[in-house]
């Protein structure tokens, strides 16, 4: 069974950090692109950041460039999201999601992503 678990979500002063854990199981890992999606209230799901683990291409949205990081541990099947300088605009609840890699491209539509995690609410207060 297709499996991702968050792990890492909190409260958090604004400037302060967080790093997000998603933990893959039941598929090929190595064959799939992993994103970091968040949803606030009242808004649409959005693409943070993304990771091809077949060849290392990135993606980070316009808000998080320079604050964000992503990074995966193909040992452990886990992408990592060190969020750091965080703003309450960051409040949400984050998602990773996988889905098949395709070389020289990472995917940031999140209906193209075939399996999702529970989700983990992150709060940043002012």
């Amino acid at each position: 069974e297709e499996k991702l678990v968050e792990f890492g979500g909190g409260v958090v002063q604004s400037g302060g950090s967080l790093r997000l854990s998603c933990v893959a199981s039941g598929f090929d890992f190595d064959d799939y692109a992993i994103g970091w999606f968040r949803q606030a209230p009242g808004k649409e799901r959005e693409a943070v950041s993304c990771i091809s683990i077949t060849d290392g291409d990135t993606y980070y949205g316009d808000s998080v460039k320079g604050r964000f990081t992503i990074s995966s541990d193909n040992a452990k099947n886990t992408v990592y999201l060190q969020m750091n300088s965080l703003k309450p605009e960051d409040t949400a609840v984050y998602y990773c999601a996988a889905v098949p890699a395709i070389f020289g491209t990472v995917s940031t539509e999140a209906e193209e992503y075939d399996y999702w995690g529970q989700g983990t609410q992150v709060t940043v207060f002012s």
